[in-house]
This record gives structure tokens, sequence and C-alpha cells, in this order.
């Protein structure tokens, strides 16, 4: 995400140049990768992916895996890292978008994409179905209920498909489309994240 999640977070780069992402499980288990001085850049704390990351361990290897707030990309280069089929990395900010072209280069990571474009824009355009969507939004721009009901009605989403929500803990979920089931919640300091199930009749396509 390239805005701030959430306030007392210390941001990458936050001394000027760029700051560094560090993968921790998986292939590229210990890379570090640059990440751009932009205000309120921040990637997902190490403590939030590991418990997100066992979570999908028993689904992740070899998904569809969509990331449409991608920022730093420590969600989905460490999905990519852990096994996942496909990963695509949406980033409307284009130094942000030409950073994480670079990291797939330094990676060698083939299954990993990057598309410069507006998350909500983007989900406008034809969709196909992904086994795992993350959606870590700028908290402040109130994205979730708007994200989520693209998703749902656009058929971007696999039967049996999960969605990774976060947003600020003061805040909390909004309500979920019908057919979504919270099945995993925690808190981090001053984050809410968890996992919503999709019932596989929930947001496919009409033929």
């Amino acid at each position: 995400m390239t805005r701030a999640k959430a306030p007392g977070r210390r941001p990458a780069g936050s001394g000027g140049g760029t700051g560094r992402l560090r993968i921790i499980g998986g292939r590229y288990r210990g890379r570090r990768l640059p990440i751009p001085d932009q205000p309120g850049l921040r990637p997902t704390a190490d403590r939030v992916r590991e418990t997100l990351f066992n979570w999908l361990a028993p689904v992740l290897p070899g998904a569809r895996c969509l990331d449409l707030f991608a920022g730093s990309g420590a969600i989905g280069f460490e999905a990519a890292s852990r096994g996942a089929g496909e990963v695509v990395l949406i980033e409307r900010n284009t130094a942000v978008a030409r950073q994480l072209h670079a990291n797939v280069l330094t990676l060698a990571a083939p299954q990993v994409s990057v598309i410069q474009a507006d998350a909500l824009a983007w989900l406008a355009t034809g969709a196909r179905p992904f086994d795992l969507v993350f959606i870590d939004p700028p908290f402040a721009d109130d994205l979730l209920v708007p994200t989520c009901a693209r998703l749902a009605d656009g058929g971007w989403l696999a039967p049996g498909a999960r969605v990774y929500l976060e947003t600020a803990a003061r805040v909390g979920f909004p309500p979920l489309p019908a057919g979504w089931d919270l099945i995993r919640d925690s808190t981090a300091g001053q984050v809410r994240f968890g996992i919503a199930l999709i019932h596989p009749a929930a947001g496919i396509a009409a033929d």
C-alpha cells in the first residue's frame, strides 16, 4: 500500500533513500528487497505475515493469488516464496510499481507479475478467478467495502476462495458480502486482520 495505515508504525525508509523488506519464510527466506521511500509505505509486519501464512499453509501451494494493494509487496512476495503458483501484484503508484518490477527480477520469480493500476478500476475489467485475494488498503481510504463488493460481484473468486482482510483495529471489519464467512480473526497492535472463506456459490460470475 502507498499511504499510512496506522499511526505509530515506523515508516520503511524513514531516514531517506529506501527501506528494506525481509522475506521471512519459504524459497526466498532471508532475502531483503528495497522499498521506495514513499510517504506511509510500510511492509506488513513480520508477526502478522507469519500468522497469516500459517493459516494459509494448507491451501497456498499452487494457488493463484491476487494482491490488490501491493505496496511493498510484503504479502505477495511472501506468498510466492511459500509456494503460490501465481501472484499478481496491483499497485497504482508509479515509483512503487517500478520497484516491485525490479524486485521480481532480483528474485528471479516468474510466477509474480506486477500491474500498475488503481485496484478498484482494475477490478472493473474482465475477471478471472483467484484462489487467494489479499486486501490491505490504506486504512484512511475506506476501501474494504467497495473492494469486497467488486470481488463478490465480478467473478474474481474461485469456488472456495479465501480473502485476506486488514484494517485498523479501532475500526474493525465492515459487514462482509453474502456467502463470505470470517474463519480467522486476530489483532496485532493497531491492526486487525483475518481471512474470509467464500462459499462455492458466492462470487462466481453468471453465465
